[in-house]
């Protein structure tokens, strides 16, 4: 276990199993989470965006909701660490212990304006499943799929309220149609590539539940990096992390 700067004096623990990566990042900035809003984020590892959205915003509270229970213990640890450098803005999070599956048990319907998803990006039994334990949930749906992740998006959101995630390409169909299966109307869309001429390595989508359907905004592709380094949007994106690391590609 060691602590990565997350930037403005905020820290984070994370392991081997628990850490985060460059679509982390570009999933807290994408969700655009404002001060008073009332947020969950569904599987959320070590607590990367919780203590992203903190570190910029003062929202009513943050639900951290993991099923792993190290992943919890971890957060819980980052939040204690961060009260103790002054960041009281850490008290915000509340760190939940449970299954998306089970959701009506851990948080009543119809109250968050956002919901913030970073899900497993590879079906159960795509590709070599990882032994390590933590690692196999983080990647793959053998915990929960899109359609468990949507089902607990809606009964969380008031109506108009916003659920944000981030996947691969692949999984597009998937994603777009497991949202408006379950009243979560697709409105906007960000592809992400490596490079300009390189194709899209992840999309950034936001629904909002009870919306009808028609106009999507589907926004330039956020490019990561040019010949001379990162470009100058993922720079502004990076912001306060730049002395952190992290890798997508």
């Amino acid at each position: 276990m060691q602590t990565e700067p997350l930037g403005n004096g905020v820290e984070i623990f994370v392991t081997e199993t628990h850490h985060f990566t460059t679509d982390t990042i570009l999933l807290a900035h994408f969700a655009a989470v404002k001060n008073r809003d009332r947020v969950t984020e569904l599987g959320t590892g070590c607590g990367t965006i919780p203590l992203l959205i903190i570190r910029d915003r003062a929202p009513s509270a943050i639900h951290a909701i993991d099923i792993q229970e190290d992943a919890i213990d971890l957060l819980q640890r980052s939040i204690a660490h961060n009260l103790s450098l002054g960041n009281g803005n850490a008290a915000l999070i509340h760190p939940i212990l449970g299954d998306i599956k089970d959701i009506r048990a851990l948080l009543p319907a119809g109250e968050q304006d956002v919901v913030i998803c970073n899900p497993p990006y590879k079906l159960s039994g795509a590709g070599l499943t990882n032994p390590d334990e933590g690692k196999k949930t983080a990647r793959h749906e053998t915990e929960c799929t899109l359609d468990d992740i949507c089902e607990a998006a809606k009964w969380l959101l008031r109506f108009g309220g916003r659920f944000v995630l981030c996947q691969r390409p692949e999984r597009l169909t998937d994603v777009l149609s497991a949202m408006r299966a379950h009243d979560l109307e697709p409105k906007k869309l960000r592809f992400v590539q490596g490079k300009a001429d390189k194709p899209p390595k992840l999309f950034l989508a936001e629904a909002k539940r009870g919306a009808k359907p028609g106009y999507m905004d589907v926004l330039p592709a956020l490019i990561v990096e040019s010949d001379r380094g990162f470009t100058d949007e993922m720079k502004a994106i990076y912001g306060a992390y730049k002395e952190g690391k992290a890798s997508l590609w």
